[in-house]
C-alpha cells in the first residue's frame, strides 16, 4: 500500500525546508566565520604598499614563522612590528593594558583588582618616565616597530581580529611607550615579590621567629636556597664543542612561564644590513629574545635577586607629610580614574613617597614600594643591540645595559666559545635586615646604587666544558655583597649538570631536547623514601598504606603522568607543608607559598631539627594518611589505578573565545595530563611549563630545533593556530630555519606611493 501524494508532497515540501533552512544556516556560518575571522587573516601573498622606504620580502615557512628580509634596520623592525600585529593584535593590545591598567575599560568589572595594582605601581606613568630618559637611538628603534604596528591598525579596520568584534572596540594607536608597558609587565611578572615578604611579616606576627627564617632562609649567597612550585623559571645551558658531535658548541634553552593561548613568544627571522637573527621575540617589543644571529646563540633564565624593598612610611594621609631620616617631606599626590565598561569610572588617590608609590595603606600604615623598574635607566632597549652582537665583547656591552629583570644569560659562538654572566640593575642594599617591611623614616634598608656589572657572577671557557643554569643561587659564598632573592633549589641545575656530564662527547641537539623532557625529581624521590622509613620502622601494617608503600619502594622519581607515585609524594608534600608552616606561625599553613618549600622541608627531615615537632616519623605516616585520603576522595580506593597525570594538567584558553557558546571549545588547549612537576627539568605545575624550547647547534644553524607551545597565530582560522601543539605536548621539535629557508608564501612590502 503506497502513502497518498498529498503525505509524499509534504514530505517533500518539509524536506525541501529543512534544507533550505540547513543551507541557509551554512551559508550563514560560512559568512560569518569569513566576517569574523578569515577577515583577519595576514596577507601572505602578492604585494603590500606601506610606510616602507625600500622593499622588504617576508617570507613565511610551513610554521608561519616571518622570514624577515629588509635593506634597512629601521624597515626591519617597521616589519616585525607589522607581521606581529597581524597575528598577535589583541595579545598585544591586552598585554599593555593589563600593564597600564586598562583592561575594565574593555571587559568590565572582572579586571578591575588588577587594573588597580597597575595603577598603585604607576606602570604607565613610570613607561613614560623611562621614555623620556631613552637613548636615541633606543628610541628610533622602537619607534620603527611602533610605525610598523600602526600601519596594520590603520590598514585593518573593522578586521582585528574575533576579539575586538565580540567586545566592541578597535585597538588604539601603538607607541613606543606602549612597547616598554610590554617590557615592564614581563618585568613584574620575574620580579614581583613583595607579596613574599607580607607573607612572612604575618607569620611573624603570631608565630615563632627562628622557625619563620628557617621558612624563608635567609638569603646570603652562603646557601642552597629554596624555591619551586609555581615561581617562573627557566633552564639554559651551553656545550662545548669537545662534548658535541659537530665539534662547536650547543646551546640550549626553555623558559618556564604562564601558559597561554596564545603563548607567550613568537617566532621571527630578521635580517638588515649588519643583523641576522632568528628566535622567539615578545609581542609588543622590537627584537629577538633568546636566539642566534649568524656568529652567536644565546639563552637566559630568571636571576630571581630581589629587586623591591617595602618602607613603613609615617605619612599623614591629610597632608601628604611624612619622616625621612629625621626630616619633614612631602609626599607626591597623583590621582588616577579608571575606566569601566558599564560602570561609572573609579577614581583613585596615590601617594608616592621618595621610595615609590604607597600600594597599601591596610592597618593604618602606609607600604611605599621601591622597584628597579621604576627607577631611572635601568629599563632599556638592549635587544636589537645584543641581536646583532657578533662575538663574547659586543655580547657583555650590550649587556651591561640591561637593567632587568635581573637575568643569567648563556652564551656560545662559532668560535667556540662558551659564557655565562648573571644581569641587571642588582640593588646594593644599606643595614639590610630581611624580607620584612622597615620604618622607612630610620633610613634603613636604603640602596646605595647598584652591583657593578664588571663584579655580577659570569664564566668564560670553563674547564669543565658546561654552563648550566636553572635559576639556581650563582653567587660565591665570599661575594662582596649582600645576596639577596629568591633563588631555585638546585634539583634542576644538579639534574642537567649530572646528565650532560654522563654524556659522552658526541651530543646533538636532539640530545638537548631529551634532557629538556627529563621530569626525574630527587625531592620527591627522596620524599617517597622517608615514607618507606618511617613506614618500616613502626612496622606498620595499616591496609592504608600498603599498597601506596609497595610502589614506593621500587620507584625511580619519574614524574611520569600515568604513574600513581607522583601523586602520592605529592600531596604528602602538601600536607607536609601545611603542617610545617602552622608549626611556626600557627593559622599560616595555607599562607606559606610554595615558592620556597620544596628544599626546607628535605631540609628539615635529613636534619630532623630540635623544637619542631617530637617525632618526625609521625609527622611524615600522619601526612602520609592525608595524603592516601584525599587521594582516594580524587582518584579512588587503589593507589595503583592513579594517574599523576589527572592532578597534574595543563589547560590554556582564549580569554574571549573560549566564552564563545557552542564553539568555545576550539580556543581551549587541554586539559591535559602532564608529566614532570616544579623540581624537576620538564618544570610543570598548575600553571607554569615550558614556555619554548629551543636547541642551538653552532656547527650548523640548520640543524637546531626550535618549538613554541601552540602556533603563532591567535587567529582559530589560520593554519598555524595551534600547529606546533601536538609536537610540542609529545616532546618533539621542528627545524630552526636560518640558512635554508623552506618558503610557503612571500608577500612584499613595498613604498607607499
Amino acid at each position: 500500500m503506497t502513502a497518498p501524494r498529498s503525505t509524499i508532497a509534504s514530505v517533500r515540501r518539509l524536506l525541501f525546508v529543512v534544507n533550505v533552512v540547513l543551507a541557509i544556516a551554512v551559508i550563514a556560518g560560512l559568512a560569518v566565520y569569513y566576517w569574523v575571522f578569515y577577515r583577519a587573516l595576514p596577507q601572505t601573498s602578492g604585494t603590500l604598499e606601506t610606510y616602507v622606504s625600500q622593499p622588504v620580502e617576508v617570507d613565511r615557512d610551513s610554521l608561519g614563522v616571518p622570514h624577515i628580509k629588509a635593506k634597512t634596520a629601521e624597515d626591519a623592525w617597521f616589519a616585525q612590528g607589522y607581521t606581529t600585529a597581524e597575528d598577535r593584535m589583541f595579545q598585544m593590545d591586552a598585554l599593555r593594558r593589563l600593564a597600564s591598567g586598562e583592561l575594565s575599560e574593555v571587559v568590565g568589572m572582572v579586571a578591575l583588582e588588577a587594573d588597580r595594582e597597575s595603577r598603585r605601581m604607576r606602570m604607565r606613568r613610570t613607561a613614560e618616565q623611562i621614555y623620556t630618559q631613552m637613548p636615541d637611538a633606543d628610541k628610533a628603534e622602537m619607534a620603527a616597530y611602533a610605525r610598523g604596528v600602526n600601519a596594520y591598525i590603520e590598514t585593518h579596520h573593522g578586521r582585528y581580529g574575533f576579539e575586538f568584534l565580540l567586545l566592541g572596540y578597535a585597538p588604539r594607536p601603538w607607541s613606543v611607550v606602549d612597547s616598554l608597558l610590554a617590557g615592564m609587565q614581563m618585568f613584574r611578572t620575574l620580579t614581583n615579590d613583595w607579596k613574599n615578604k607580607l607573607v612572612k611579616e604575618a607569620m611573624l606576627k603570631n608565630g615563632e621567629p627562628d622557625k619563620i627564617n628557617f621558612l624563608f632562609p635567609y638569603r646570603s649567597g652562603t646557601e642552597i636556597l629554596p624555591g619551586g612550585d609555581g615561581h617562573p623559571g627557566s633552564n639554559a645551558w651551553a656545550i662545548a664543542g669537545t662534548r658535541s658531535a659537530t665539534g662547536k658548541p650547543l646551546l640550549s634553552n626553555d623558559m618556564h612561564l604562564e601558559f597561554g593561548e596564545p603563548g607567550v613568544w613568537m617566532l621571527h627571522h630578521i635580517q638588515a644590513p649588519g643583523l641576522n637573527v632568528s628566535g622567539v621575540t615578545l609581542p609588543g617589543v622590537p627584537g629577538v629574545i633568546s636566539g642566534h644571529n649568524d656568529r652567536i646563540a644565546w639563552g637566559l633564565t630568571n636571576l630571581g635577586f630581589d629587586v623591591q624593598d617595602i618602607y613603613i612610611e609615617k605619612i599623614d594621609p591629610r597632608s601628604g607629610r611624612y619622616v625621612f631620616e629625621g626630616k619633614l617631606e612631602q609626599a607626591r599626590s597623583e590621582r588616577e580614574v579608571i575606566a569601566i565598561k558599564g560602570h561609572m569610572p573609579e577614581e583613585m588617590a596615590l601617594w608616592v613617597t621618595r621610595h615609590g608609590p604607597v600600594i597599601s595603606t591596610a592597618n593604618g600604615r602606609a607600604l611605599a614600594l621601591k622597584w628597579s623598574a621604576a627607577q631611572p635607566g635601568v629599563l632599556q632597549a638592549v635587544f636589537p643591540q645584543l641581536d646583532r652582537a657578533r662575538n663574547w665583547e659586543e655580547f657583555k656591552t650590550a649587556l651591561s645595559r640591561f637593567g632587568g629583570p635581573g637575568q643569567n644569560f648563556v652564551y656560545a659562538d662559532v668560535d667556540g666559545n662558551i659564557g655565562y654572566h648573571a644581569t641587571g640593575k642588582l640593588p646594593i642594599r644599606r643595614n639590610y635586615f630581611g624580607d620584612v617591611p622597615v620604618d622607612g623614616s630610620s633610613g634603613d634598608n636604603e640602596w646605595d646604587g647598584y652591583i657593578p656589572f664588571e663584579e655580577l657572577p659570569q664564566a668564560f671557557n670553563p674547564a669543565n666544558g658546561l654552563v648550566v643554569t636553572a635559576n639556581q643561587n650563582p653567587f660565591p659564598a665570599n661575594y662582596p655583597y649582600h645576596v639577596s632573592g629568591f633563588f631555585d633549589s638546585q634539583y634542576r641545575s644538579r639534574q642537567i649538570f649530572d646528565m650532560l656530564s654522563a654524556s659522552g662527547n658526541k651530543l646533538k641537539p636532539a640530545d638537548s631536547l631529551r634532557l629538556q623532557k627529563d621530569v626525574y625529581s630527587s625531592f620527591n624521590q627522596f620524599l617517597g623514601r622517608q615514607l618507606v622509613t618511617a613506614f618500616d620502622k613502626r612496622k606498620s601494617s595499616s591496609y592504608r598504606f600498603s599498597d601506596a608503600v609497595t610502589m614506593l619502594r621500587t620507584w625511580d622519581g619519574q614524574m611520569d603522568r600515568d604513574h600513581a607515585e607522583p601523586l602520592v609524594t605529592a600531596l604528602t608534600f602538601q600536607y607536609l607543608r601545611k603542617a610545617v608552616a602552622e608549626r611556626a606561625a600557627p593559622g599560616s599553613g595555607d599562607a606559606y607559598s610554595n615558592n620556597f618549600s620544596t628544599s626546607v622541608i628535605e631540609r628539615m627531615l635529613r636534619e630532623r631539627p630540635a623544637g619542631w615537632f617530637a617525632d618526625y616519623d609521625e609527622l611524615l605516616l600522619r601526612c602520609f594518611a592525608d595524603a592516601i585520603e584525599e587521594g582516594t576522595r580524587m582518584q579512588g580506593a587503589n593507589p595503583k589505578a592513579w594517574k599523576w597525570g589527572k592532578y597534574r594538567f595543563l589547560a590554556a584558553s582564549n580569554p574571549v573565545g573560549a566564552q564563545i557558546p557552542l564553539i568555545g571549545g576550539y580556543f581551549r588547549i587541554g586539559p591535559v595530563p602532564m608529566s614532570g612537576g616544579s623540581t624537576t627539568v620538564k618544570q610543570t605545575t598548575a600553571r607554569l611549563a615550558p614556555s619554548e624550547r629551543m636547541d642551538a647547534s653552532l656547527g650548523d644553524w640548520d640543524a637546531s630545533l626550535m618549538n613554541i607551545p601552540i602556533g603563532q597565530s591567535g587567529n582559530v582560522a589560520s593554519a598555524h593556530f595551534k600547529d606546533q601543539w601536538q609536537a610540542y605536548y609529545n616532546g618533539t621539535s621542528f627545524p630552526m630555519q636560518f640558512q635554508k629557508v623552506d618558503v610557503k608564501s612571500r608577500v612584499t612590502f613595498v613604498p607607499k606611493r
